[in-house]
């Protein structure tokens, strides 16, 4: 499929990767394989970029990884499930046994779970371009009347209110507005200009999804990649030397066939969600994520980047 020499389907490694960071006869942590190293070069590189445009600071990320390490270490590596000491844990990431005794006091009030408009703001879209009163013939979203009194239970407030009924359709109109997810017709309907709740402005909003899908396709490659439990579906297919024509038709073709495929796995998944919240039987306690994405680059800006990586690793 690729004349190049890279496969174009990538797989889930084999090789595993040990739960317990391995330590050497002086008591310290031996250094990682070359291979985890340059992967997370690549995976953090642009996510440096954002954090240089945002103002995070290396002081900053320090304390936030210092957390973050503490957090993991404290949660997923314990030794049969008893809580882990303040020295194991300080013996498992580097971070000082004085910083792991401080971090594991704090309050996890601190978490905040992101922007109030975004999960009603994702219900909304999944209801209106998955049940079908509110579909076209053709399956595309109707131009909604914004009140009941014009439209009855196929309106937008109708919508609102089938999720959430103690919030005024007003409010929700005004902040999809805002984040360019709905737009006004002539006619003063509204309408979706999306097939998902991908806000065109906003940026907490967009802020907030980048921390989740982002966050879930690498909890779904690190499984994969240690290898401890039944992998997760993860591939990708990558060419290169294409020319910049080839590149929107294929971005074209991936948002077609991607959003076709995301809006029948959103039908069932609803469909499923409100037969197992009526199974006695069943405990709806487990949730799913699947996202699609396509990222092209001029090829000799991958070459660059890569080669700067192997230049100082």
């Amino acid at each position: 499929m690729d004349s190049s020499a890279e496969n174009p389907l990538s797989a889930p490694a084999d090789r595993s990767i040990a739960t317990d960071a391995p330590i050497d006869a002086t008591g310290g942590a031996m250094a990682p394989s070359p291979a985890v190293v340059q992967a997370l070069r690549r995976v953090l590189r642009p996510l440096v970029k954002l954090m240089l445009q945002n103002g995070v600071t290396i002081q900053y990320l320090n304390e936030l990884l210092k957390r973050l390490f503490v957090e993991v270490a404290d949660k997923d590596f314990r030794l049969d499930e008893k809580p882990s000491t303040d020295s194991r844990v300080s013996l498992l990431t580097g971070v000082h046994r004085k910083d792991v005794s401080r971090i594991r006091s704090l309050s996890s009030s601190e978490q905040d779970d992101g922007p109030s408009i975004v999960p009603l703001g994702t219900q909304v879209v999944s209801r209106w371009t998955a049940q079908p009163r509110y579909l076209n013939d053709d399956g595309s979203p109707k131009a909604l009347p914004r009140m009941a009194s014009e439209g009855g239970e196929v309106s937008f407030e109708a919508l609102v209110s089938g999720i959430n009924s103690d919030i005024r359709s007003r409010v929700v109109l005004d902040e999809l507005l805002r984040l360019g997810v709905v737009s006004l017709t002539e006619q003063g309907r509204v309408k979706l200009n999306t097939h998902a709740f991908v806000p065109s402005k906003g940026a907490d909003e967009k802020a907030f999804y980048l921390g989740h899908n982002l966050g879930d396709h690498a909890c779904a490659a690190v499984r994969n990649v240690m290898g401890q439990e039944a992998p997760f579906m993860e591939r990708s297919v990558h060419y290169s030397g294409l020319s910049a024509m080839s590149i929107r038709q294929l971005g074209q073709m991936a948002e077609h066939m991607g959003m076709k495929a995301l809006l029948s796995v959103n039908q069932t998944a609803m469909e499923a969600e409100a037969c197992d919240r009526n199974d006695p039987s069943e405990q709806p306690v487990h949730r799913m994520t699947m996202g699609i994405y396509f990222y092209s680059e001029r090829a000799e800006d991958a070459d660059a980047s890569a080669s700067g990586d192997e230049d100082r690793a």
